[in-house]
């Protein structure tokens, strides 16, 4: 029997009342600093897909096929940009009322299908009622004219970067709909494609491969195109006085680097070392999966690193503070490109799927670690081992993490799903032998390539790939609340104890350990 979460699957679309119609000028609801909406008739509602994390995130109803981002930066990053977001969308479920997730903008006009629609907040939610009902089958275009406020609301985390020259985004989990309209929610990924217009000086750069740039008196407007379809929370824009430095890698892939534009010479070291780190991985898990890759280094204290798709976001900082050894550095980078595959490609079916992109991400950094930088993986593996049962009394076991605390919606990035979810797959190691554990991996990232995959889709894979049920095992350390014994080391302990220590407001990559600051470990300085 392949395991389950014990979470509840995602509740079933429902139908919204239907309202009465209307296409009279409304009144604004909200202030600026809100989302401005204009009011429909009838009560309407938010929804949600029901997700074990996030049960509002995401809207029933529909499938998103491609989104088109046309943002005006004003020249200044503490003013809004003025947004106009298409979503070509196929309808899964009969619709009187489109739900989209938006929850920091002020909202002009909507369309659905070229033709004026009622639109109205709730919740975090932007309920659009479309002139006519929508059928199971159709294909819908939605246009949303809105701003896209890069200021922070209080209560929330993510969305938009303020850089020292410009902007960046950070969406991770849930935070896109803060920047633009959207399904915000991995199972429902789709192609983007961007046209960022800015003013002389500034260069944007978002994910997927440039398509335009269009001059115009005292303004250009950069276009982006992906060729994989992506997850919002993965969409990156970069906004700034920057530099992008171009290079080839593995099978002549392309690389972009986005730097700002003073720190080139001295950053170029660092840039030079992604084409090795993409071998490095492509001889472990295979081909890498995008048409394009690189780094945007911001500037910005932001306390993590991001895998936004195609172009993973750093603090320029870590690539410039003296007492970060070489390796550890690198090993962050690869962290990040790790999760291309990991993540990225293959995204997870819920949020609480979270440990198979972390888990694996983790797993790649320390395997790097250990090759370029001679940290011991069985130490690690130990060390997490100790740690492991406190990780899990304050966060919860590795598939099963437990809801985050309000207005912290990113605390479910804790030490569980990252250093504890490496160790289930040393743990799986472990247990079915190098050999196996290699071909589960490449097997993994291509059956699920560019969708989405669930925990009990990785354990239905590991048994095939082993050629044994492997479920019992890997529910345990998936699951319990202690740690199993580690095949192969009777002697290893765990102890709670460490829950104090490490169950604090840990935050993505850095936080977790990597990152000198009130939440990470500076490592020893030294060299290669």
């Amino acid at each position: 029997m392949p395991l389950t979460s014990p979470h509840p699957a995602p509740r079933s679309p429902r139908r919204p009342a239907r309202p009465v119609r209307r296409r009279t000028a409304q009144a604004l609801l909200a202030s600026a600093a809100g989302v401005c909406l204009v009011a429909a008739s009838g009560p309407v509602e938010p929804l949600g897909i029901g997700d074990p994390l996030f049960p509002h995130l995401g809207n029933p109803g529909y499938d998103v096929q491609a989104y088109e981002l046309d943002l005006t930066y004003p020249g200044r990053n503490d003013r809004p940009l003025e947004a106009v977001t298409t979503i070509d969308a196929r309808v899964t479920a009969e619709l009187d009322r489109i739900n989209l997730d938006f929850a920091h903008g002020t909202v002009r006009s909507v369309d659905v299908d070229g033709e004026p629609a009622a639109f109205a907040g709730a919740g975090e939610d932007l309920v659009i009622t479309p002139g006519d009902d929508l059928d199971r089958g159709d294909a819908v275009r939605i246009t949303v004219r809105h701003t896209s406020d890069p200021r922070r609301p209080e209560d929330r985390e993510g969305g938009w970067v303020r850089t020292g020259d410009g902007l960046a985004m950070a969406n991770q989990a849930d935070a896109a709909h803060l920047v633009f309209p959207c399904n915000d929610h991995p199972s429902d990924k789709a192609m983007f494609t961007f046209r960022i217009t800015v003013p002389d000086g500034y260069t944007a750069v978002a994910n997927g491969l440039p398509t335009a740039v269009d001059r115009a008196p005292g303004t250009t407007t950069w276009s982006y195109r992906t060729r994989n379809p992506m997850a919002t929370e993965l969409a990156q824009v970069s906004v700034g006085r920057s530099a992008v430095v171009h290079r080839t890698g593995p099978h002549d892939l392309p690389l972009r680097d986005v730097v700002p534009a003073e720190h080139r010479t001295a950053l170029e070291p660092w840039l030079a070392r992604t084409p090795r780190q993409i071998s490095w991985m492509e001889d472990r898990v295979g081909r890498y999966p995008f048409a394009t890759y690189g780094l945007l280094l911001a500037e910005a204290s932001t306390g993590f690193a991001l895998e936004t798709q195609t172009l993973s976001l750093f603090e320029r900082d870590l690539f410039t503070d003296p007492a970060l050894p070489a390796w550890y550095v690198e090993s962050i980078m690869v962290h990040e490109l790790a999760h291309q595959w990991f993540g990225d490609s293959v995204s997870p079916r819920t949020w609480a799927d979270l440990w198979l992109n972390e888990g694996h991400a983790t797993w790649y950094e320390a395997l790097y670690a250990e090759e370029r930088g001679g940290r011991s993986l069985e130490s690690r593996m130990r060390a997490a081992y100790e740690s492991s049962d406190g990780w899990r009394a304050a966060g919860g076991p590795p598939a099963a993490p437990k809801p985050p605390e309000p207005g912290r919606k990113i605390g479910i990035f804790r030490p569980g799903v990252y250093g504890g979810a490496a160790l289930v797959l040393y743990a799986l190691r472990q247990e079915i032998g190098r050999e196996a554990f290699d071909r589960l991996e490449r097997a993994w990232v291509a059956r699920h390539r560019d969708g989405n995959a669930s925990t009990a889709d990785f354990v239905r894979l590991a048994s095939e790939t082993a050629g044994r049920d492997l479920t019992g095992f890997l529910h345990a350390w998936l699951y319990d609340d202690t740690t199993p014994p580690m095949p192969g080391h009777p002697d290893w302990r765990s102890s709670k104890r460490a829950a104090t220590e490490e169950s604090g407001p840990h935050t993505r990559e850095y936080r977790h350990g990597h990152l000198p600051g009130p939440h990470g470990h500076r490592p020893a300085a030294g060299g290669e």
